[in-house]
């Protein structure tokens, strides 16, 4: 496969995962402010702009609509959803012959969908609407891509994509988010914060999938193990990871490579580390914050060595493998 090729299908990916992620954010956060005092909003919107990586002015936390405006429909921001779901559609457009007509056909009708609610403003009596659609045109794609297209090389790149980008997005939230209510390890939530952790679980489709496994028992150690270490959750980092690791080898296998050093030494680490690791010795020693920062750097390590792989490698390389 070209590396051109194997380039656009990998950030069509992460485009689409990074939209669908951004959308259920910001559905989760305006259900809470049903429940919340407004004096907590402008504090709520912030960590999600933190959360997403976006950058907004002052002004625009405070406000709503703002807000809701810049993360949704603003072309000038990288992070927005349109914005996501239009250099996801870009780089489909790029490589048509590779991808099937029905997944470009359902990619390029989710982002003019977006683009025909942002010019209508009845979309304030119903935003939920607009990010269901999201979710449900992301999830539709999967499905669409999984049925309609050969499980080679280029469905492995689309799910390399995806898996880091979801990876990476989820150790961002889980930091955001213990960083600012996380008391103790061991603590019941109290009832003031319990709105919060389930937020955190829904935004990550996680609520009845953690009932299930611990019941009603809500700790902030519980939930760092369920969205950090499960490795049956499908939102979580290390099942992420673990897909990630699948799809290399499947690369690997088509192309006769060496599953020796670059990129597969370092998912391989972090792979082993998610694997083996215990959550109550993460607590104690580096701590989740360092834990978390240091599952974010290698998501960047691995993206590299990625691209020194598969995209940007030299001749002699490409020889030697």
């Amino acid at each position: 496969m070209l590396s051109r090729v194997a380039d656009h299908l990998y950030w069509m990916s992460r485009y689409l995962e990074r939209a669908e992620h951004a959308a259920r954010l910001i559905d989760v956060q305006l259900y809470r402010r049903l429940d919340q005092s407004p004096a907590f909003g402008g504090s709520r919107w912030e960590r999600l702009a933190a959360c997403l990586r976006v950058s907004l002015p002052d002004e625009d936390l405070r406000d709503d609509y703002k807000t809701i405006q810049a993360l949704t429909f603003d072309d000038s921001n990288p992070g927005s959803l349109i914005s996501c779901l239009a250099s996801a559609r870009e780089n489909a457009r790029n490589i048509r012959s590779e991808v099937s007509s029905e997944m470009y056909e359902e990619l390029n009708q989710l982002y003019l969908s977006i683009r025909q609610a942002r010019q209508q403003s009845d979309w304030l009596t119903a935003p939920h609407d607009i990010f269901q659609l999201v979710k449900d045109g992301a999830y539709l794609f999967q499905g669409i891509t999984d049925t309609t297209m050969n499980h080679g090389e280029g469905w492995h790149f689309i799910h390399l994509g995806r898996y880091l980008e979801r990876a990476s997005s989820l150790a961002r939230l889980l930091d955001v988010h213990f960083s600012t209510f996380s008391t103790g390890p061991n603590e019941t939530i109290t009832s003031d914060d319990y709105l919060e952790w389930v937020g955190l679980l829904n935004s990550c489709t996680a609520f009845e999938a953690y009932r299930k496994v611990y019941t009603a028992d809500a700790t902030p150690r519980n939930v760092a193990e369920f969205l950090l270490l499960n490795p049956e959750f499908p939102h979580s980092v290390c099942f992420s990871i673990e897909k990630l690791q699948q799809s290399l080898d499947g690369i690997a296998v088509a192309t006769e490579m060496k599953r020796v050093g670059g990129v597969f030494r370092v998912v391989g680490r972090l792979r082993a580390a998610l694997g083996f690791d215990q959550v109550d010795e993460i607590i104690r020693e580096p701590g989740l914050h360092e834990y978390l920062i240091d599952v974010q750097k290698q998501c960047v390590q691995i993206h590299d060595s990625l691209y020194r792989t598969f995209i940007n490698y030299s001749a002699e390389a490409a020889l030697a493998a």
